[in-house]
């Protein structure tokens, strides 16, 4: 299977990192082809603007929905977008891993995907191409993610409440809503004051996990 792994963390000494590297390794080794998009080292521009359009339909004003359908179908992307775009072609899974940040992604995951999955390229409400009939439909993928509080502060009565309420509208509002698959995402908690020894136990939990959900090719 080829699978596109998209990181988003700033630290390269992380435990997020260890993650990303144990993962990569235990992919590969179940006979899987992985590429990595490692966002902050890539230095990935995550604003959505007028730049991403190497030529306009429209000079005047900025329609971000127009451009991005013309830009699909001409392929007048700018070249970050279209070098992640081509990755995302060449996929069959994408893997989301990020830290919880204010309740949702880092701000360099999000631009990622409001770039990348353009209209014309991930869906098309124009001719119905969202949800089972989403432009990348047939792929797959999966969130890793992990937070700085303790499960509890996640639960549906704790402080922040059930975290996995807030994330399965990213998952069908995003994922599935561009006609993909939804794997069981992995949650790691309490990432901020983890042990050494608790930290083993979390990267081989995560390693099952992936292992559960990636059979040898």
């Amino acid at each position: 299977m080829n699978i596109l792994y998209i990181f988003a963390h700033p630290e390269p000494k992380s435990f997020n990192s260890s993650m990303k590297y144990m993962a990569i390794q235990t992919l590969e080794e179940k006979g899987n082809t992985v590429r990595l998009s490692d966002l902050y080292s890539m230095g990935f521009k995550p604003v959505l603007d007028q730049s991403d359009f190497l030529q306009r339909k429209k000079e005047d004003s900025l329609n971000l929905f127009l451009e991005q359908i013309t830009a699909s179908k001409e392929g007048t992307f700018s070249k970050d977008i279209m070098t992640e775009m081509e990755k995302v072609k060449w996929a069959d899974c994408l893997i989301f891993q990020f830290p919880i940040f204010f309740t949702g992604m880092p701000a360099i995951m999000k631009g990622w995907l409001d770039r990348v999955f353009a209209a014309g390229f991930a869906f098309s409400p124009i001719n119905d191409r969202v949800y089972e009939n989403g432009l990348l439909k047939g792929k797959k993928t999966m969130m890793a993610i992990s937070t700085g509080a303790e499960e509890d502060w996640y639960s549906p009565s704790g402080k922040h409440g059930d975290i996995r309420e807030l994330l399965k509208y990213i998952n069908h509002c995003t994922f599935e809503y561009v006609g993909m698959e939804v794997l069981d995402m992995h949650l790691t908690f309490g990432t901020g004051k983890m042990s050494v020894e608790r930290g083993d136990r979390e990267l081989k939990r995560y390693r099952d996990k992936l292992n559960s959900l990636f059979p040898d090719s």
